[in-house]
């Protein structure tokens, strides 16, 4: 167990030897590289973070621009995002809709319109912010009808992950081979990162 500037930080096993005989680790691969999970920051960046979050979740809320701030500002991250809405039926509401505007490549205005809140969000909040956004509703609805499956496997597959992983609440984040299950500071996850820089530099 590593101790990094007061967050609990784990290494991460991620290798699929070991999650093959416990049964239960996902493999490095299924949580880095789903191809349905949103990418931002630099998409060959030498480090990842993984986050899992819920748009209802106040500290994803308020930790998000100052993480958007250290991906952008070190240039090298490559930002995993991956919806857990946990917090009730209507963060599943929220997910799914969001995940739906994927298919008009409009997924990160979904995403940061419903992060940027302050209130609570309901289900006709989430139509007049994502409406807001410039989003076209009645497509991304549609979108939803026809992919449905596929979203909703997404999540269930980001559920396990996160399961499997330990982590109990939003946020919770991989950075680089270490496990970090709750919020940092900018000046925090900048030293995760340089960690998990050493730490992939020494092996």
């Amino acid at each position: 167990m590593l101790t990094l500037l007061g967050a609990g930080a784990v290494v991460l096993g991620l290798s699929a030897q070991r999650a093959s005989a416990q049964g239960r680790e996902p493999s490095e691969a299924a949580v880095l590289h789903d191809p349905d999970n949103p990418v931002f920051g630099n998409s060959d960046g030498d480090i990842a973070i993984v986050e899992w979050f819920d748009f209802n979740c106040p500290y994803c809320r308020k930790l998000e621009p100052e993480l958007r701030q250290v991906v952008q500002d070190d240039g090298k991250v490559r930002l995993v995002l991956k919806d857990w809405p946990i917090l009730g039926p209507v963060s599943v509401a929220a997910a799914r809709i969001a995940l739906a505007c994927k298919y008009q490549d409009k997924y990160m205005q979904a995403h940061d319109a419903l992060i940027g809140v302050s209130s609570r969000l309901t289900e006709p909040r989430i139509d007049e912010i994502l409406k807001d956004a410039g989003i076209d509703l009645d497509r991304a609805k549609h979108d939803l009808v026809a992919n449905g499956k596929a979203i909703d496997a997404m999540l269930a597959r980001n559920n396990a992950q996160a399961e499997a992983l330990g982590f109990r609440g939003t946020p919770s984040f991989i950075v680089g081979k270490f496990r970090v299950p709750g919020a940092l500071t900018i000046a925090q996850f900048e030293q995760v990162i340089a960690d998990a820089r050493k730490a992939k530099a020494a092996n």
